[in-house]
């Protein structure tokens, strides 16, 4: 059931407690006729934008919950990329949340409602912005800039982030094996990446490789057409299913000198991006469990078990207050991160623990809501199942909970558990 825009211009939310309520707000046979809060939003984190932000954000919500919510079920069964909805996505701007000039809050809460819609489109959409679209714009060359940053913001070109390689995740900044050589004008690539999203279907990858003169990790764009590029697609995951994940081999691949990000010159010049591009996984670990609560709520109602609906039963009634509760706290946290972010003051050590809590309560919420369905809840038919996959890929990308934990506590400690 998707989710409707709330009015509150009365100044109080609908559904608010009945005459003859206890002042627990219960009463012993209050009838709402609908949900009091449909968004699901009880801390009124939307009324937050801006006027105009928040009439664009009720917009895209809408066309995301009408749109692109059922039918990316299909997509996500068969594994198959939906490019005629990234068209719709980019006509709404998705493509170029980095550099419209709208506020931290709003990009964040676009994360939210695409990961509320469907996961691996949101981790197209932010991927895209945060490390394709963003990189370009801020440490590409001009000319790099006129190249591409068109296309990408319309949707209608695609980059893809290849950082990991096969034998180094966690570990890739001290032990990338990919090597880059410059050769009579040229650059010449060599090496493996692996679980890079978007790579057997984007015009271009961000590689990233050691430069063999000087040892630095730089940044190159590399047509995905150049002759030793080769991606093959990583099927049979259990979730993410829609994103198209690769591993590519780089076999003497010879791109122009000026394919070289110019900003890119060394990886630390990468890491406020990759530490946003971290923030940004807590975002979606907000939305997947509003799209938890929704279809748990959707279900809870339509269903009927010994003669009455399974929202009347107290364990199913605890069930959704505490998936609600696990994503209300996750979107606060979220909108004080976007706070940080505005004033310049973010660290990683914040992003880690952004990215480490959302996505471990994403966890939880994802389970209860597996568990409230009983047997349907394992089908993708009934969403439920689909987001249960997802969340596992959400706790371990972008740094998996483990090692995002390890950077906190090292920030608090002063001690590194770090080899």
């Amino acid at each position: 059931m998707p989710v409707q825009p709330q009015s509150r211009d009365s100044g109080q939310p609908t559904g608010t407690k009945a005459v003859g309520a206890d002042a627990s707000g219960a009463g012993p046979e209050q009838e709402n006729p609908a949900p009091p809060f449909p968004d699901a939003d009880l801390m009124y984190i939307a009324d937050l934008l801006p006027a105009g932000e928040r009439q664009r954000y009720l917009d895209i919500r809408e066309f995301l919950q009408s749109r692109v919510r059922a039918q990316s079920i299909d997509y996500w069964n068969r594994e198959e990329f939906p490019f005629g909805l990234l068209a719709e996505m980019g006509k709404r701007g998705l493509g170029g949340l980095q550099t419209d000039g709208t506020s931290k809050l709003f990009k964040g809460l676009m994360y939210v409602e695409v990961a509320r819609a469907d996961v691996s489109l949101s981790a197209l959409v932010g991927i895209h912005n945060e490390l394709i679209v963003g990189m370009i714009n801020e440490l590409g060359s001009e000319e790099q800039k006129r190249r591409w940053l068109p296309g990408l913001t319309a949707f209608t070109q695609l980059g893809a982030f290849a950082l990991t390689e096969p034998d180094h995740g966690s570990d890739i900044a001290g032990g990338l094996a990919s090597t880059a050589r410059l050769e009579n004008g040229e650059w010449v690539i060599n090496g493996a990446k692996r679980w890079i999203g978007a790579g057997t279907i984007a015009d271009f990858a961000l590689v990233w490789a050691r430069d063999v003169a000087d040892q630095q990790i730089k940044g190159f764009i590399v047509e995905t057409d150049r002759p030793g590029y080769a991606a093959t697609k990583i099927a049979n995951k259990i979730g993410l299913r829609i994103m198209q994940n690769a591993d590519i081999v780089l076999d003497d691949v010879r791109i122009p000198e000026a394919n070289l990000l110019p900003g890119a010159t060394d990886f630390s010049k990468a890491n406020e991006l990759l530490r946003d591009s971290r923030a940004w996984v807590g975002w979606q670990g907000a939305g997947i469990q509003l799209a938890a609560f929704d279809v748990a709520r959707s279900y809870s109602l339509q269903r009927r078990q010994f003669g009455r609906e399974l929202a009347r039963f107290q364990l199913i009634q605890q069930q959704l207050a505490e998936i609600l509760g696990n994503a209300s706290a996750s979107l606060a946290l979220m909108v004080q991160l976007a706070r940080i972010q505005e004033d310049g003051r973010l660290e990683m050590a914040q992003a880690a623990m952004a990215k480490a809590t959302t996505t471990r309560l994403a966890r939880a919420s994802v389970a209860m809501g597996r568990s409230l369905l009983g047997g349907n809840g394992i089908s993708s038919d009934f969403e439920m199942g689909k987001l249960f996959g997802d969340a596992e890929i959400l706790y371990t990308y972008e740094g998996s909970y483990e090692i995002n934990s390890l950077i906190v506590a090292r920030a608090v400690t002063g001690k590194s558990a770090f080899v």
